[in-house]
């Protein structure tokens, strides 16, 4: 069910048979099967079905013949309006906020998500609960005591927010883990890039692709929800490490975006942003302009971005620049853009080089290393995360030369400093096994 409001000031900038068809494809994620559709244009809101009295009266016909069990509409309903529209219609009614968190809860794998989601639900059913009133009040004993006690709605909305509670302190738990994975990346030379996008442009398939990680790739909507981070070795030798994360979309519930904060700071503490894009999509530029506007939501509107136009299987592009202009819109810049294909391939190369350039925090230099010959955590590291040219044996020294990352170079440089020194072994080895432990 969609309502357009034809007053003036409430112009939608998404048309409505647009965003109907994208509840269908919600709700057909979900495992429903949609039977019929039904829009309404009226001037603004019913304040006690948001519909008016006589389109319930249709809407709820349209139910009996079609013996359909749920109405979702496509507009935030009130509490008192989808009560009103439950006794009304004779089915179950839920808005398009409950249909996303109902996917969200069947996606979630990790404790991280299923406590995302177990937050989100219960922030938003809070305002909803209701109760039988006086009737179920619980009296207490003794003097002051003899008038209606605590009734069970209000022991449900207590309880509730104690587990609010609880989930949010276990959450903070979570980013002070995030946050000390993220420290550890930034001790060795680690760069962490993020996917982000709109749902079903293809992130999957492009982690799969550039990753091998082998993650869920399904055609239904935020078929993928738990984060995934996995290495990626650029055409500099450099490794980087690439985040997966949830998919955006229109009018994304605030709950969850307060409830997936843990997993969106991953986004905000990128060193850059690949921003995929299904370019065979007639809404592709409506989809990137939300996505910018998630973004800047966030704080991550000023990472540099990569604008990836997926899917280009499916149409024929011929300048990837003019393709790039009409989907910003001529009024918004990212790094650079590049065409490719997840899932044939074909384009993947020139997106690795555009993350090898985009990514000059860490720029890759040209040294030489003077090591001890019996130095093989060092070594072995040269040859993780750089690219040795050449290989020299002085006595019980030998010289590498290659080329690395700034930051490896840095942190090489004091390492070659004092190779000659016994005690200076454990601390070597020690962050070749942060690196190893990292890469597993």
């Amino acid at each position: 069910m969609g309502v357009d409001w034809t007053a003036r000031g409430r112009t939608a900038a998404v048309p409505v048979e647009e965003s109907l068809d994208e509840l269908a494809e919600l709700a057909v994620s979900a495992g429903a099967q949609v039977l019929d559709r039904m829009l309404q244009s009226r001037p603004g809101p019913e304040a006690a079905t948001l519909i008016g009295r006589g389109k319930v009266e249709e809407l709820a016909a349209a139910v009996e013949s079609g013996a359909a069990d749920m109405v979702v509409f496509d507009r935030d309903l009130s509490p008192t309006q989808q009560r009103n529209l439950e006794k009304l219609v004779g089915a179950k009614v839920i808005d398009r906020t409950q249909l996303i968190l109902d996917i969200f809860a069947s996606r979630a794998h990790t404790r991280e998500g299923r406590l995302q989601i177990e937050l989100a639900q219960l922030t938003y059913r809070l305002p909803r609960l209701s109760g039988h009133g006086v009737e179920m009040s619980r009296l207490g004993g003794g003097i002051g005591t003899r008038g209606p006690g605590e009734t069970k709605l209000e022991t449900d909305r207590r309880r509730i927010a104690h587990r609010i509670k609880k989930i949010e302190d276990d959450l903070n738990g979570v980013r002070a883990g995030r946050a000390l994975h993220r420290q550890r990346r930034s001790a060795v030379p680690l760069a962490t890039l993020a996917l982000a996008g709109y749902t079903n442009a293809g992130k999957s398939t492009l982690f799969n692709r550039l990753t091998q990680a082998g993650v869920m790739v399904d055609a239904r909507m935020f078929a993928t929800l738990d984060p995934t981070v996995r290495p990626v070795v650029l055409p500099s030798r450099r490794r980087v490490l690439l985040s997966d994360t949830v998919g955006f979309i229109r009018n994304l519930p605030t709950t969850v975006v307060k409830a997936f904060r843990a997993t969106l700071e991953e986004v905000a503490e990128a060193a850059l942003v690949l921003h995929v894009v299904d370019a065979s999509a007639p809404a592709a530029a409506d989809y990137v302009a939300h996505v910018m506007t998630v973004l800047a939501e966030i704080g991550a509107a000023g990472i540099p971005q990569i604008l990836v136009m997926n899917k280009i299987d499916r149409l024929s592009i011929g300048d990837a620049g003019a393709l790039a202009q009409r989907l910003l819109g001529g009024g918004r810049h990212v790094a650079s853009a590049t065409a490719v294909s997840a899932l044939t391939g074909a384009g993947i190369d020139q997106l690795l080089l555009a993350m090898d350039e985009a990514l000059q925090l860490d720029p890759v230099l040209r040294a030489t290393f003077r090591l001890s010959a019996g130095d093989g955590a060092t070594l072995a590291l040269l040859h993780q995360f750089g690219k040795v040219i050449e290989t020299r044996y002085q006595g019980n020294h030998v010289e590498v030369d290659a080329e690395v990352p700034e930051s490896l170079k840095r942190r090489l440089d004091r390492v070659s400093e004092r190779s000659t020194a016994p005690v200076e072994k454990p601390v070597r080895n020690r962050v070749s096994d942060d690196v190893n432990e990292l890469l597993k």
